[in-house]
């Protein structure tokens, strides 16, 4: 009997070797589906691939939780695109949780408050086409049917202010989670019939341009000041000057307040394909495939930390402090012995689009990590950093 348990332990032993061997990662380089992305592989541009294939096992075992896909971009090739399984997101499901996927390069995902990013190269974009003057017009310029809320100083809230979250308004989107009305940016769907007067009818705490305070409002607004100084709503100029050109057809804005007013601070959905062309575009300071889609100054001020803005806690995310700019964040890493700088759109759950200029590169993730710490920048400098040479 006592051989019989043996020779069963053994057994058991030599299958759970043999299941834990399966599942170990094989790095495969991307497919080219000819989508305007060259594709490469991790050798042909000096990365590491071991470290790259430590980092997938990991996520595959669970360290990171919902991790939907990591992608990398490193001299003008994507050398890397991995999906996993993981949920859909549902607002009201638990954990904000749907459907259990395995994810795809052709499943678009929610990118939360990445969009901003977006945003902010729509107004770039408005100004380079002359829709709009300047950042530091005055937004009451751009909002006729609001004009009875400019008072108390609000008119000195410029565009700028908006873009690097100095506007001075009363709000609190950090203080309650984004499951409860006490959140401002959820009591607009909540108490407001209309966003707008929502948000400016509320008192100015601090001189624009002064204090930052993170928040879903003023990207509310630009999107309407976009409306009003080009004619189109956000989602329509954004395809027209940005995702078209881009090559971009997965693109959809799926949060709107019930007067029609597109949420501009958290509502897009696209592929980590696309976020990856967003990201090569600021790579190569506003050029995608030869065509200059966003102007140079732009990006500049993308990447250029504005005023005071430093030293910022990012809730529920492992990822030290940030600068912030035009609806960017910024981060330095050390790397052999020198300081190299990061600006990426980051948004709820595990939504990033991670440039590093010096380095040529470009990093995207996507994830469901909602109600859980996320991680992804503990792989950036983990794994991701050290494998490039």
């Amino acid at each position: 009997m006592k051989n019989l348990f043996t020779a069963i332990f053994i057994l058991l032993l030599i299958v759970s070797c043999l299941s834990q061997s399966t599942i170990q990662y094989i790095y495969n380089p991307p497919e080219n589906i000819k989508d305007g992305l060259d594709v490469g592989t991790l050798a042909e541009v000096n990365i590491d691939s071991s470290l790259i294939i430590k980092a997938v096992n990991k996520i595959y075992g669970g360290r990171y939780k919902e991790v939907h896909s990591m992608l990398i971009f490193k001299d003008n090739k994507l050398v890397f695109e991995e999906y996993f399984s993981g949920h859909k997101y549902k607002w009201d499901g638990d954990n904000h949780y749907g459907e259990l996927v395995t994810w795809d390069r052709n499943m678009p995902h929610h990118i939360m408050s990445a969009t901003k990013s977006i945003s902010s190269a729509c107004i770039g974009i408005a100004i380079e086409k002359g829709f709009i003057e300047s950042v530091h017009q005055s937004i009451f310029d751009y909002l006729p049917e609001y004009q009875h809320l400019n008072s108390d100083g609000k008119d000195k809230i410029t565009i700028e202010h908006l873009l690097t979250m100095t506007s001075g308004l009363e709000w609190d989107e950090w203080g309650a989670p984004l499951s409860s009305s006490n959140n401002d940016l959820v009591g607009l769907w909540v108490h407001c019939e209309d966003p707008i007067t929502c948000i400016l009818e509320r008192p100015l705490l601090d001189d624009p341009g002064t204090s930052y305070t993170y928040s879903g409002g003023n990207m509310v607004v630009l999107g309407e000041i976009i409306r009003t100084a080009t004619k189109m709503k956000i989602d329509e100029f954004s395809k027209k000057y940005l995702f078209e050109p881009l090559g971009v057809d997965s693109s959809t804005w799926a949060q709107k307040f019930d007067n029609g007013v597109i949420y501009a601070g958290g509502g897009l959905i696209i592929t980590p394909r696309d976020m990856v062309k967003f990201g090569v575009t600021f790579l190569n300071n506003g050029d995608w495939n030869g065509k200059q889609i966003i102007s140079e100054q732009w990006v500049e001020k993308c990447t250029t930390e504005y005023r005071n803005n430093k030293g910022i806690n990012i809730p529920g995310q492992a990822s030290g402090r940030h600068g912030y700019s035009y609806s960017w964040w910024l981060k330095s890493y050390p790397k052999s012995g020198k300081k190299i700088d990061m600006f990426n759109a980051g948004g709820w759950g595990g939504q990033e689009i991670m440039i590093i200029p010096e380095l040529n590169t470009v990093v995207v993730f996507t994830g469901g990590n909602y109600l859980s710490d996320v991680r992804v920048f503990n792989i950036l400098e983990e794994y991701i950093l050290p494998a490039i040479n």
